[in-house]
């Protein structure tokens, strides 16, 4: 079982940005909307698509070509987009599967080999009680699938005086959550490859065998 982190944040929070730091050679970054990337960057192994099946597979690919990093960016599009190119369809069946949908990313990622760290970034919006939580489609999707309960760690981004930070505890009002002791403070900077370090550290991963294998 791979370690997944959920990583969550209003549009030009840096949640793109904090891959800045990752090692392009031991990661893959598929993307579900083809947009430019928020920092400069060479040599990596990009992959656009919003179909919950490709993603699963180019994960499982870039996997089994020796990447240890897996990281879905604008994960809420695959729920989006899937709703909108399904406007047209009467009944409600189709939030049951677009929901589905979004599990099976979730389960098959989560699934990948216990060296593996996947993070799964999305935006976020307000329920009616003023709580963050992942954004998805709508209350009926919601009511099918908790999708931060899918995983032990739950970050969020926040810009104070000119900042980017990650949040890594709950204030009470959203669903960021860390494991006991991974993080010595409430607030980090933005920075995955530093979240990575940690990860790593706590659950006994020797990053420095990956990178020389």
């Amino acid at each position: 079982m791979s370690i997944a982190t959920l990583v969550l944040g209003q549009s030009g929070t840096g949640k793109t940005a904090s891959l800045r730091n990752l090692d392009p050679a031991q990661t893959a970054l598929i993307k579900a909307v083809e947009k430019p990337l928020s920092f400069r960057a060479t040599g990596w192994n990009q992959y656009t698509t919003d179909s919950w099946e490709q993603m699963i597979k180019a994960a499982r690919k870039a996997v089994g070509n020796g990447k240890t990093v897996v990281v879905i960016d604008d994960f809420q599009y695959v729920m989006a987009n899937e709703f909108m190119r399904r406007s047209d369809e009467k009944g409600f069946d189709k939030f049951t599967e677009i929901a589905r949908h979004a599990w099976e990313v979730i389960s098959a990622l989560s699934s990948l080999p216990e060296n593996v760290r996947v993070y799964i970034l999305s935006h976020t919006q307000d329920d009616d009680y003023g709580r963050t939580k992942i954004k998805t489609i709508g209350k009926m999707l919601d009511e099918k699938i908790t999708l931060e309960g899918l995983f032990t760690m739950v970050l969020r981004t926040q810009v104070q005086d000119g900042a980017y930070q990650f949040r890594t505890a709950n204030n009470g009002s959203d669903t960021v959550k860390a494991p006991m002791g991974m993080f010595d403070d409430e607030i980090i900077e933005n920075d995955l490859a530093a979240v990575d370090q940690a990860v790593c550290e706590y659950y006994g991963i020797n990053q420095q065998q990956e990178q020389t294998a």
